[in-house]
């Protein structure tokens, strides 16, 4: 039977035997299972207070003795060139309590079998580029920085409630089912990102639930086969050096985005890096009932290009943006787009040129002061979660910086396929009156003068108004100043009710044409012909409108 090699300690000869036999190596100082704990704050090694949770705590200064010690190069002995497994055992390393030392180095090469770490201590960054694993778990370790760009795994890859200060780099790595990073802390690279994973692939889902990140999450070109969940999550950008919060341009997600609250009590207590539910809500009272931790982020958060095949979901979230920084959802593709926020985003929120099925949205998630950009922007029906006032609506589509008629003519749309006809009219009035800010002089005065007589056409039953009032002033004038006869010696009788309503619908010969009026009357006949010719065509132009619209 091989042997461990003369050079390695006893601490490490233990190790290799518990390796044969697949067996779970304890160098804790204490008793009992193991609690996982949770992680210093992120960017920070170990605790602020300066006060670990126990001896077993791999997130304090403590010292761990040489009887807690195991080397780095013993590890990589273990998982590359291991001896074979005792007869009736399967070779696992899994490890907990541990002091690594030294150079930690698996780059290249291929692990063929089980690997976890639980409370461990590494004093050196794990190189795992471009190698190939199984399931790897490391679980409440702290270590300096992860580097595993083009790692390759069949199974898991668990880094779940660790510290990692100097950031984790997993860019093109292939996860054959999870991603699980819920709870860990990290922080920034010399480059400001505190995960690096652009064009990862993930069979299954990506869990980072709670994850708390002090520097860039970038997820550029990212394919997650399942869901990407960012429940209660903290996403700090480190500043002008680097801006971006959370960077996942033309990510695809084969289910759904979640950008929202995580419900404290599925987290709250909980031995498990799953929580209580896996992601999942396990509380049955209302929703006001219990608790959330928000998913808060400062600085851009770009999801520019993005596809999420089932929903993207932004709930119980905050966005803290600061100047010309922004919400980025141009171009996004999804069924469904949830943006519920109970607070507006501080920047601006752009869905330029997006294409969603249904918007479910609310008033209060959206920032005012022409902070929504809605070029382009289109959607098959509204379904807001809460009443959605017409004018809040209105004023929704006027809030960017220049007038774009098709965001009106998007919401009409939308509007009528859900048979509310009469809000679509007003929406599309709206839009007349928005575009004669727009205009010179003299299409503005015109537009006024639309407005007030017939709403552009769409309130038709001011021209009515108008007309009868034209009428009924002529009808009082011209009683008063009966106007003499066009030829004497013939008999018309006088109606000055019919002879003003022929002057107020001038194609129409109701019999009154055999009168002359004075100068002044003369005047008065004009502005009635005038009038009833500027209410006509402005109706009849509506009146157009409304059928080409239908």
């Amino acid at each position: 039977m091989e042997q461990a090699p003369d050079d390695w300690t006893d601490t490490e000869r233990g190790l290799w035997d518990a390796f044969r036999h697949g067996e779970v190596y304890d160098l804790r100082a204490g008793d009992g299972p193991a609690e996982l704990l949770l992680p210093a704050p992120a960017g920070q090694a170990v605790r602020p207070d300066g006060e670990g949770l126990g001896p077993d705590d791999p997130f304090t200064a403590a010292a761990w003795g040489p009887e807690r010690t195991v080397r780095a190069e013993v590890i990589a002995r273990l998982l590359l060139h291991g001896p074979e497994a005792a007869p009736g055992k399967v070779t696992a390393l899994k490890l907990t309590g541990a002091r690594i030392t030294g150079e930690f180095t698996l780059a290249g090469g291929r692990i063929g079998c089980y690997v976890e770490f639980q409370l461990c201590r590494f004093e050196r960054k794990l190189l795992l580029s471009e190698a190939t694993a199984g399931t790897l778990r490391i679980v409440s370790c702290a270590l300096p920085r992860l580097e595993a760009s083009r790692l390759a795994s069949e199974g898991d890859v668990h880094l779940a409630r660790c510290g990692i200060p100097g950031g984790i780099r997993l860019t093109d790595a292939r996860i054959g089912t999870d991603l699980l990073l819920n709870q860990t802390a990290v922080g920034p690279d010399a480059y400001g990102r505190a995960v690096s994973a652009d064009g990862i692939a993930i069979n299954q889902d990506c869990e980072a639930e709670r994850l708390d990140l002090l520097g860039e999450l970038s997820l550029r070109s990212a394919r997650i086969g399942g869901r990407l969940s960012l429940r209660g999550g903290s996403l700090r950008a480190v500043g002008a050096h680097n801006p971006n919060a959370l960077n996942a341009a033309r990510i695809t997600v084969g289910h759904t985005l979640y950008l929202s609250g995580s419900e404290d009590a599925n987290w709250t207590g909980s031995r498990s890096v799953y929580g209580s539910g896996y992601g999942e809500s396990t509380f049955t009272g209302d929703h006001g009932d219990t608790t959330h931790t928000p998913f808060r982020s400062w600085g851009k958060v770009r999801l520019s290009d993005g596809r999420f095949d089932n929903a993207c979901l932004i709930t119980g979230a905050e966005f803290h943006l600061g100047e010309g920084e922004e919400l980025a959802l141009s171009r996004i593709q999804t069924p469904e787009l949830r943006f519920t926020c109970d607070t507006p985003p501080t920047g601006t929120v752009s869905l330029n040129r997006a294409r969603i099925g249904n918007l479910v949205d609310a008033p209060s998630a959206w920032p005012t002061e022409h902070h929504v950009s809605l070029t382009g922007f289109s959607y098959e029906s509204l379904r807001p979660a809460v009443p959605f006032p017409l004018e809040r609506r209105i004023a929704w589509v006027d809030s960017g910086q220049e007038f774009r008629p098709e965001a009106y003519e998007q919401l009409a749309a939308a509007l009528r396929r859900d048979g509310a006809d009469e809000d679509a009219r007003t929406v599309l009035y709206a839009k007349q009156r928005r575009r004669r800010r727009t205009l010179p002089l003299p299409g503005r005065l015109w537009g006024h003068l639309q407005d007030a007589a017939v709403g552009y056409g769409y309130r038709p039953g001011r021209a009515a108004t108008w007309l009868v009032l034209a009428w009924l002033l002529g009808t009082a004038y011209f009683a008063e100043h009966r106007p003499a006869p066009v030829k004497p010696d013939e008999s018309v009788l006088w109606n000055p009710a019919l002879y003003a309503a022929g002057k107020v619908l001038p194609l129409i010969d109701l019999g009154q044409n055999g009168w002359n009026p004075d100068r002044p009357g003369q005047w008065v006949a004009t502005a009635l012909v005038l009038t009833g010719w500027v209410l006509a065509t402005t109706a009849v132009a509506g009146v157009t409108r409304l059928l080409q619209r239908g």
